[in-house]
């Protein structure tokens, strides 16, 4: 009796190890999509990830050299979306996304940063 004891309480705690390995961080590519409120799309991002300036006076470049501000909120939300940009890899890798940095600066975040699948957002 006390040997199936024994194998239950291994068995159990297994079981929660591997449902505790499981539940991690999921990749944008298994996430679930950015989503529209209060006419703002909102998705799930990486607290203290960096926000980017752009480059020259056009706000249509990201500048992955000059960091603006921090994003610590989230979710956090998002004006729009532009790919063909400076390359941050991932399922997007040269996506960008606009948006304003917790300082109030305007700027962008690496599409790596956010775990959301940020297809729903629109194109800058």
């Amino acid at each position: 009796m006390r040997k199936r004891s024994r194998a239950g309480a291994v068995l159990t705690t297994a079981a929660i190890a591997v449902a505790v390995v499981g539940a991690g961080t999921p990749s944008a590519g298994a996430a679930g999509g950015c989503w529209q409120s209060g006419g703002r799309w909102w998705c799930n991002n990486v607290s203290g990830a960096p926000v980017y300036g752009t480059m020259g006076a056009s706000t249509q470049y990201p500048d992955p050299d000059v960091i603006v501000g921090y994003m610590y909120s989230n979710p956090s939300w998002f004006d729009c979306k532009m790919d063909d940009q400076a390359w941050v890899g991932g399922p997007h890798p040269r996506r960008w996304e606009f948006t304003k940095a917790d300082n109030g600066q305007w700027g962008w975040m690496k599409d790596t940063a956010i775990s959301s699948e940020t297809n729903p957002l629109p194109n800058c």
